[in-house]
């Protein structure tokens, strides 16, 4: 006569348990990554407004602009548009440039920076 031996294996539920845990594992792994994403793009972005206000302020040391007043420039930098408001401000032998830069998309402000240009004598 044989013996009955048991069978070894998952039940139903615990192949139901496995997946639910599995189910939330994945959905905060994907949660977790859409926000590294994310903050990846705005670190981009903040990186690349920075180099548009350097590149602006170096632009504008070659040029001999003296003039108080505000202005805002379109300029095009890795494939898309940007905002600068230009706000400069005359002192003693110099002029103050507080420099705005935003995606034109939105507008929303990334970087901002302030610069000082030597006015020339006679000017």
């Amino acid at each position: 006569m044989r013996a009955l031996v048991a069978e070894r294996g998952f039940t139903l539920l615990e192949v139901l348990i496995a997946l639910a845990v599995f189910a939330v594992l994945a959905t905060a792994g994907g949660l977790a990554m859409q926000h590294v994403l994310q903050q990846a793009r705005q670190l981009n972005e903040r990186l690349f407004a920075s180099w548009v206000a350097d590149n602006h302020l170096a632009e504008m040391k070659l040029q001999s602009s003296t003039g108080a007043g505000q202005r805002v420039v379109t300029i095009r930098f890795a494939e898309q548009s940007w905002q600068v408001k230009e706000t400069r401000q005359r002192s003693v032998g110099w002029l103050e440039v507080n420099l705005q830069v935003a995606l034109s998309k939105d507008g929303q402000v990334l970087y901002q920076t302030t610069g000082w240009l030597e006015i020339a004598h006679g000017s």
